[in-house]
């Protein structure tokens, strides 16, 4: 008995997991996807503030998004994890800035955003560089599905909290390490991090990695679950990026 009640769990979590992964996007996240860019509001304020920096001495970057790379890593999680995917989301748009103050220590600073609803899922590329956890190919509807579950309005809501923002507090160290105290803006609430950079080619180009966790509970996100928890978004993501700026 045992094993038949588990043998249709599993039939029926899979029946689940098909049904959810087939469905398509829909044409008003599609809309605002193509609306959205890394231009407005947001990289106006923050131009106008860099422009202002950069009058009073020293240098400042633009980061350049086709030159760089920021990605997340979400993983599957649950008794049925084998039966999900791990996930690579990619922010092909972004605005942000880097300043170096002519003495290149106290006052410099960064700040980096983009959209959610802008980001691209499971590029096919970026998935096939990661190894057998994420080696599976996955088709058109199943990201689509994955775009709706993550970041729908039973995830991170990026129709109501479409923005993701980074901006440094404080820099500690020297070149090439450094410990930057950040302020990160997820789901609509702010929260202070510590990330360790790598930064490099200055002071006439600049290349900064890095990479940081952060649980999107803190941020009050409720992570993805079907099935009583059978089969979940773990918690944790991991934030990896690589930014060039001119």
């Amino acid at each position: 008995m045992l094993i038949k009640r588990v043998i249709r769990v599993m039939a029926l979590s899979l029946a689940v997991v098909l049904l959810m992964s087939c469905r398509s996007g829909s044409p008003q996240h599609n809309e605002r996807a193509e609306a959205s860019s890394p231009s407005g509001t947001q990289d106006s304020e923050l131009k106008a503030i860099y422009d202002g920096l950069g009058q009073s001495g020293g240098k400042v970057f633009a980061l350049d998004p086709k030159q760089s790379d920021v990605r997340i890593y979400a993983f599957r999680g649950g008794p049925f994890a084998k039966v999900g995917h791990n996930h690579v989301l990619s922010a092909p748009m972004f605005t942000g800035y880097f300043y170096q103050p002519p003495t290149g220590g106290t006052g410099t600073r960064f700040d980096l955003e983009f959209r959610l609803d802008a980001l691209e899922i499971d590029n096919p590329e970026y998935r096939s560089k990661l190894g057998p956890a994420f080696a599976s190919k996955l088709s058109a509807p199943a990201i689509e599905g994955t775009r709706d579950h993550m970041l729908g309005a039973d995830n991170l809501e990026a129709d109501k909290f479409p923005l993701v923002t980074v901006k440094s507090l404080e820099i500690t160290g020297e070149t090439p390490k450094f410990t930057v105290k950040v302020q990160m803006t997820l789901h609509g609430q702010q929260r202070q991090l510590l990330v360790p950079l790598t930064v490099e080619g200055l002071p006439d180009q600049l290349v900064v990695t890095g990479a940081f966790s952060v649980r999107q509970t803190d941020f009050g996100a409720k992570p993805y679950s079907v099935l009583g928890g059978l089969m979940t978004v773990e918690d944790e993501v991991v934030i990896e990026f690589r930014l060039t700026g001119h």
